[in-house]
């Protein structure tokens, strides 16, 4: 569905990725992972159309690499940003209806069916300020405002940060109730063990450069991928 070839990128005038090639299946859970650094939000941002690059990235065929981000967005790429970016001000409602600025029709707010069911907390807090929510409302929240858009691969950086331990779990299980939706998944994480326990396949970023990829269970398995990140 997604194909990543020799991308190389620079963000604030440093090299931070380089030579990067990667696939995403359809139906897939694709996890990237590595150190603080590694260049792993880069990928993502690139993807987005947000960072000039040099290589090819194509969405089922039809090249990404030279359209303005909003037209990435339209082609249907969802992107949950590290940080969330949330409009702190408006509401979970206004949050939500803003996602779906570029959908047409009179079904463009059926997708809130979807995110109140992944999320309930959201639709109880429908009136509330996105900025005194919680930290995992607030993820809960900027998933579901890209869900909004109706992507066929949706991208999460970070989904865990900044989340209480006990809301973790509940956001990963929401992704794997996502993907079994239909929808593709490129996800960004710093939390190996939960990250490859629900991918497919997943890649290694180490320094802008990809080091390893295979099975998200046979990266787990590996030692060296284990002292590397876990300190196990």
């Amino acid at each position: 569905m997604l194909r990543v070839e020799h991308l190389s990128a620079s963000y604030r005038g440093l090299r931070a990725l380089n030579d990067i090639s990667l696939d995403v299946g359809q139906g897939e859970i694709v996890a990237v992972v590595g150190a603080n650094g590694a260049g792993k939000t880069t990928l993502l941002k690139s993807i987005a159309g947000l960072v000039t690059t040099d290589g090819s990235i194509t969405l089922e065929g039809r090249e990404l690499r030279r359209l303005k981000p909003h037209l990435v967005a339209r082609a249907g790429v969802g992107l949950v940003p590290e940080g969330r970016r949330l409009f702190p001000r408006l509401s979970v409602e206004d949050n939500l209806r803003l996602g779906a600025y570029a959908i047409a029709g009179a079904d463009r707010f059926k997708p809130l069916e979807l995110v109140f069911d992944l999320f309930p907390r959201l639709q109880e807090r429908l009136a509330q300020r996105a900025d005194t929510l919680s930290g995992g409302e607030q993820q809960m929240l900027a998933i579901g405002r890209a869900l909004m858009s109706q992507p066929r691969l949706l991208m999460l950086d970070e989904p865990s940060q900044g989340i209480m331990p006990k809301l973790v779990d509940d956001i990963f299980q929401a992704i794997t109730r996502i993907r079994a939706l239909g929808t593709t998944i490129l996800l960004v994480e710093q939390r190996l063990v939960e990250a490859l326990e629900i991918a497919d396949r997943a890649y290694v970023l180490q320094t802008g450069r990809i080091v390893m990829t295979g099975k998200a269970s046979d990266i787990a398995g590996d030692g060296a991928v284990r002292k590397a990140y876990l300190g196990l």
